[in-house]
């Protein structure tokens, strides 16, 4: 028999709110994780979620999709990139990263699962 499951965003099984300028919303079917971030004006990982991950860079692998707004990552070697909207992208862990401009960037994110939770 088959599994057909659907939720939606509007009620996420969890959200993470970041230290200031935005929130995760986290919806899991099983082992599979997804996250909807909310990335506001100012948001920058270094300052927003590594007082959460208690880890000096992030340490999360992310696979996903950038819906709206711009957001650069820096990776440990000094590698940049900017996703903007329609970009599809990969980050291995080992980077900072910061929203750029004035609008939010909302990204789709498979690598979530433990992204913006507490150390420990």
């Amino acid at each position: 028999m088959a599994t057909l499951e659907k939720t939606h965003f509007d009620s996420p099984d969890e959200t993470r709110k970041f230290r200031a300028h935005g929130a995760l919303d986290v919806i899991s079917f099983g082992d599979f994780t997804i996250g909807k971030g909310t990335f506001e004006p100012g948001w920058k990982w270094s300052e927003d979620v590594r007082p959460i991950a208690g880890t000096g860079s992030c340490q999360v692998r992310h696979t996903g999709v950038c819906i709206s707004g711009q957001m650069t990552v820096r990776a440990d070697d000094g590698t940049e990139m900017t996703i903007g909207p329609g970009d599809a992208f990969l980050m291995e862990p080992g980077h900072d990263a910061w929203v750029v401009g004035e609008e939010p960037c909302i990204l789709y994110d498979t690598g979530m699962s433990t992204y913006a939770k507490p150390a420990g």
